[in-house]
């Protein structure tokens, strides 16, 4: 039996971990076994390179390198559907990322200024070409989204709003090129309008499976 990969994209504070959680409820309460992760950090290797990207080494901030920045976002996530993704899916669970390959394209390639297709091609080796089959990006002026956030910013949050601008029209650029997968979602929109187009959207995704016996 085959699952279903779902991610989800936005810059920091659109509220994709809420969206996440009402869609993991949404899908248990039908029976299906559900699979909630995310990237930088969602295996134990992860953990270790999701805390040098985000807070540095032993707690120093450290100038890490474009293309240094871009191997370990690649390292994570090769181990990532290693260990995690690739195995829920053949056990035919819903797996549900809190950010995938597009977040590096648009951080690294949009926000960063490295080539796309390097970034691109980096990806997909490490991820043995799996996409997902449906990519929900909230989407928000960075100016937005940022106050929203209730935490400490971390080494990305703080990049400024030029870089977070530059990554929110990368990922709407990534959008327009795959518009099969990704489905753009206003998320300035309240909560409950956003959670309304999700779950119109993954209910006519999940249809087939549904008649199929899946």
């Amino acid at each position: 039996m085959t699952g279903l990969f779902i991610s989800f994209e936005g810059v920091d504070g659109v509220g994709k971990t809420t969206q996440v959680e009402r869609l993991r409820a949404y899908l248990e309460a039908q029976g299906r076994t559900v699979v909630v992760t995310r990237e930088p950090g969602g295996t134990a290797l992860g953990q270790s390179i999701r805390h040098m990207l985000l807070h540095g080494v032993d707690g120093a901030a450290v100038d890490i390198a474009p293309r240094a920045e871009a191997l370990l976002f690649a390292a994570d996530r090769a181990q990532h559907v290693a260990e995690t993704i690739r195995p829920a899916l053949e056990r035919g669970a819903v797996v549900i990322t809190d950010r995938y390959l597009d977040s590096s394209l648009a951080y690294q390639s949009g926000g960063r200024e490295l080539t796309a297709a390097d970034i691109r091609s980096l990806s997909m080796w490490a991820i043995n070409n799996l996409l997902p089959v449906r990519t929900y990006l909230l989407d928000m002026d960075p100016a937005l989204s940022h106050a929203r956030l209730q935490h400490d910013e971390d080494r990305m949050e703080s990049a400024g709003n030029d870089f977070q601008t530059r990554t929110r029209q990368a990922f709407l650029d990534l959008a327009a090129a795959e518009p099969d997968r990704f489905r753009v979602i206003d998320a300035a929109q309240p909560v409950d309008g956003v959670w309304s187009t999700i779950r119109e959207d993954i209910d006519a995704l999940l249809a087939p499976m549904t008649q199929g016996g899946a």
